[in-house]
């Protein structure tokens, strides 16, 4: 090899590295903040929201880079975990589990697109302008509705007709979210003729509690509410109804598969794969602001028949046959 080919080749290859570093974009980094843990109620969230990333075109390790951020149960880290993202400069941030990760969120940043996932009102809480029109860096899915509060009670009652007193239990952690939970169930109780009683807790210590309160205010039929602290627990909930003999209608169908009388609400695993829908679109350059909060448009009913059984109620024809789900 002649010199001059030589030392052309040598600049050429000495080129190579450069150019391939050039080539090579970094990765988009959505930011995952949960008050939960990465296991039960959050892994199914989790597995849902990916899915939703996928339908965009999104898979995580492939084409984009998910920081996770778990408060384990604990809401009060919430905060510092939102902050620790936006230091990491993620390119969106995605809140599930209720409205404080939210809240958390929009604190921490007014410029990073965020998509959060509540059982609340976000105009009511001032979350976003309108449902339609969200407006500023903020949208998402939330599962809201006075209509949904009264069909589950409906159901609750034609399960149970001769109830009298319907018990609510909320998380006490999330104050402003349960103005509204209660507000919803205790319009339908008195709609129906029934009176409403409600109980709080803060952890899963104070279930048992909860349960006394129950039996002293003599409700004799309970409405378990959304929430991460419920879903995270609901062995423990699942558990200490059977144990009163309580009739109990959840928010969510996994309460049926492990136990739970009757759930009513919409898909849980759809409304999270909608929120990683909406992520994927941010992160190929759609607005926040130009996405409209979505609210469920499909409910799902499910009984557990072996758990009515047990509690000597017989399940009407009526809800057999529209029923999605039906335990044996």
């Amino acid at each position: 090899m002649r010199r001059r080919e030589f030392i052309t080749l040598l600049s050429g290859a000495a080129a190579w590295p450069i150019v391939t570093r050039a080539q090579k974009a970094p990765l988009p980094v959505i930011g995952y903040l949960s008050p939960t843990s990465p296991i039960g109620v959050g892994q199914i969230a989790l597995n849902a929201v990916r899915q939703g990333l996928r339908d965009t075109g999104f898979v995580e390790g492939e084409n984009v880079v998910v920081e996770y951020r778990w408060a384990e149960g604990h809401v009060d880290r919430l905060p510092a975990l939102a902050a620790d993202l936006v230091r990491r400069q993620v390119s969106v941030i995605a809140t599930t589990g209720g409205l404080a990760p939210a809240q958390a969120a929009m604190a921490a940043t007014s410029t990073i697109p965020i998509v959060f996932m509540t059982a609340s009102d976000p105009v009511q809480l001032g979350i976003v302008a309108s449902l339609s029109r969200p407006g500023g860096n903020v949208t998402g899915v939330t599962n809201i509705g006075t209509e949904i509060s009264r069909k589950r009670l409906e159901i609750l009652l034609e399960l149970v007709p001769q109830v009298t007193t319907v018990g609510q239990i909320i998380n006490a952690a999330y104050s402003d979210t349960n103005v509204f939970a209660v507000s919803e169930i205790a319009t339908a109780a008195h709609a129906l003729g029934r009176q409403h009683f409600v109980v709080s807790v803060r952890t899963a210590l104070d279930f048992e509690e909860s349960f006394a309160k129950l039996a002293q205010g003599q409700a004799d039929a309970l409405l378990v509410t959304a929430d991460p602290l419920f879903g995270t627990n609901r062995h423990r909930l699942i558990e200490l109804a059977a144990k009163h003999r309580i009739p109990t209608s959840y928010a969510e169908s996994e309460f049926v598969r492990e136990g739970g009388l009757v759930s009513f609400g919409a898909s849980v695993p759809g409304l999270y794969r909608q929120l990683g829908n909406y992520v994927g679109q941010i992160l190929k350059g759609v607005s926040p602001a130009d996405l409209p909060v979505l609210r469920p448009t499909q409910f799902e009913l499910s009984i557990n028949r072996t758990t009515a059984n047990t509690l000597g109620l017989a399940v009407p024809s009526t809800l057999l046959v529209v029923a999605d789900e039906v335990i044996e």
